[in-house]
């Protein structure tokens, strides 16, 4: 399982720049040797209060 910021998550991250991803992106990002089983999304909530979106996912590689 995979988990990445999704696209309406944060821009940054403590202070850093992050890359969000929707499920046919991070696909894409993976490459062909991928194949996307699962695709869930959920929120975190920082110490802070702040909510964050999360993407999660599950692939199943398959060797050319």
């Amino acid at each position: 399982m995979l988990a990445c910021f999704g696209t309406d998550g944060p821009s940054r991250c403590s202070g850093l720049p992050v890359v969000r991803y929707d499920a046919p992106s991070l696909a894409t990002e993976l490459g062909e040797g991928f194949l996307p089983l699962q695709e869930a999304s959920g929120d975190h909530v920082t110490p802070s209060g702040a909510i964050q979106r999360f993407l999660y996912m599950v692939f199943r590689h398959q060797p050319r």
